[in-house]
């Protein structure tokens, strides 16, 4: 196949046009055309008044060759590289043990689902509850104020991204396109089509949730085992080698490979794992609010003209600031269409994170809005790698107690927040996040530095997109999840580099962020195990 980048045609072009514009780009009939595949969509918004598709296309001809010669100067004008999943292969009968994966989220699924595709029948533990009962326990926090530290937004099967926007793209460096492979098993399990080929693709929660069971019931069908609620508390570790896990409810499990595909909250496992003498160390992340505009203000800023376009859909935004105090303001996970939602673990804490479903269709949008934290503003060391995660605890504890104790948010406009106010009452923007709201003066949730380079990034942000610092807007806080406070270490084979056997991963680990990178990752540290395995 030819693979033809950057052809351009207009939003609202006829199905046939794609076909002319590939004939007239390699100067061919369209008679020589045999198949078109639609590799890449995307448009370009820096100029709203004139926005275009711009394709990416694999197409089937006769003269392949021949084309290729003729256009070998030509970057745009290639072959279609290979993006088929090869399995680096497969288990004998002879397996004395089987692998055992800790976490249910897109990592541990993609490892799950690897290792079974390639026969090693893995058995996985998930803390939390299958994924319909944890959505029941997630409402519970959202409706009623009740917290189920086992079952929540964090944790259970789907791990955190099932109650987000759903968002499948990544800017990780992907040679051998695994994340292909993780969008083709998504298609199989019941996400839409176009997922392989718009050019930032979203599922959305209430899609998730279905597609999660079915590749559930997929491992479970090529031999593997899906427990839930069982928690890991302890690894048997034998001369530098593991040899087997511990469960809460005292059960040991004989297994020489582990993969710890934890997610970033699970602050009791790290905990524990460090206790064991596990290396790991702090790590950057970052801290912040979530913000709140009126979706139809971002659409208009964006995509001018053109807002509302049903060929678009709601549109998003990607912001960052450098500001005079050497910190980096950005936007984190936006949630075009979305809601703001509770997404704590522990009691007595408030934590935000933002979720959209497929239609994105909500009032509001809404994303993090963030400053970076280094090991030195935590006291993370060496000797101190757990440090990030009680600096969390303790603005996540501030929050609960500036919202007013019962898991409310506190929350504050943004013309307040740049006027150094309290705020007492809100305005246009009507905030989503359950259980509600309590308004006050945000300046104490966050570290001054952080306050700081906000003040200052929100009127920067403004001029990128007209009225993001309008008076109205909402701040909610605080965002404190937003990646892994440490990092698990691992070597070239994905092995912790001091306990054999054990394989860090993911989020948790400190090697992904955000769902597709997380698959990634969980295929990668499956085919390191399965070669593992092979080799004994």
């Amino acid at each position: 196949m030819i693979r033809i980048t950057e052809l351009r045609l207009p939003l609202e072009h006829p199905p046939e046009a794609l076909t002319s514009a590939i004939a007239k780009r390699l100067n061919i009939t369209v008679g020589d055309i045999k198949n078109i595949t639609v590799f890449k969509r995307s448009h370009d918004a820096r100029k709203p008044s004139a926005l275009m598709f711009i394709y990416t296309v694999d197409i089937d001809l006769a003269n392949e060759d021949a084309l290729l010669k003729k256009f070998a100067n030509d970057p745009k004008v290639t072959a279609t590289p290979d993006t088929t999943y090869h399995f680096v292969g497969h288990a004998t009968a002879a397996l004395k043990t089987r692998p055992v994966i800790v976490g249910f989220g897109p990592c541990g699924i993609f490892a799950a689902l690897i290792l079974a595709q390639m026969g090693f029948r893995p058995i996985v533990l998930e803390r939390g509850k299958a994924v319909r009962e944890r959505t029941q326990d997630t409402w519970g926090l959202w409706r009623k104020n009740v917290l189920n530290p086992e079952s929540n937004v964090q944790f259970g099967e789907g791990g955190a991204g099932t109650f987000s926007d759903g968002k499948l793209y990544s800017q990780i460096k992907d040679p051998r396109h695994l994340g292909r492979k993780v969008l083709e098993e998504f298609v199989k399990a019941g996400a839409p089509a176009e997922i392989l080929y718009v050019a930032k693709p979203h599922i959305g929660t209430f899609r998730l949730v279905g597609m999660v069971e079915t590749m559930r019931h997929e491992i479970e069908q090529l031999g593997g085992e899906i427990r839930f609620q069982q928690r890991l508390t302890g690894l048997n570790i034998k001369n530098g080698k593991v040899c087997g896990v511990t469960l809460s409810n005292g059960e040991e499990i004989a297994t020489d490979h582990v993969v710890l595909a934890l997610g970033h909250s699970a602050r009791d496992t790290f905990e524990m794992l460090h206790e064991q003498g596990v290396f790991m160390e702090a790590k950057p992340f970052s801290v912040g609010f979530r913000i709140e505009h009126p979706q139809s203000l971002i659409d208009k800023a964006r995509l001018g003209p053109n807002a509302g376009n049903p060929l678009l859909g709601a549109a998003d935004y990607k912001l960052v600031h450098h500001a005079a105090n050497g910190r980096a303001v950005y936007s984190f996970c936006m949630c075009p269409g979305g809601t703001v939602v509770a997404a704590t673990s522990e009691p007595n804490r408030v934590v935000t994170n933002g979720m959209s479903q497929y239609s994105r269709n909500e009032r509001n949008a809404n994303a993090g809005i963030v400053v970076n934290v280094d090991p030195a503003d935590y006291g993370g060391d060496a000797n101190k790698p757990l440090a990030g995660i009680e600096f969390q605890r303790q603005l996540e504890s501030r929050a609960f107690e500036l919202g007013g104790g019962t898991y409310e948010a506190p929350a504050q406009l943004v013309g307040d927040f740049l006027a150094g106010r309290p705020s007492t009452q809100l305005g246009s923007v009507t905030p989503s996040y359950k259980p509600g709201v309590h308004l006050t003066d945000l300046a104490t949730a966050l570290p001054p530095y952080v306050i700081e380079a906000m003040r200052e990034a929100l009127p920067a942000f403004a001029r990128q997109i007209k009225g993001f610092d309008m008076s109205d807007a909402v701040l909610t806080g605080v965002e404190t999840r937003t990646s892994s406070p440490l990092r698990i270490t691992r070597g070239e084979d994905c092995q912790s580099v001091n306990v054999q056997g054990l394989y860090p991963a993911g989020e948790g680990a400190g090697y992904a962020g955000g769902i597709l990178s997380a698959g990634v990752d969980g295929i990668k540290v499956a085919e390191a195990l399965a070669l593992d395995m092979l080799s004994r």
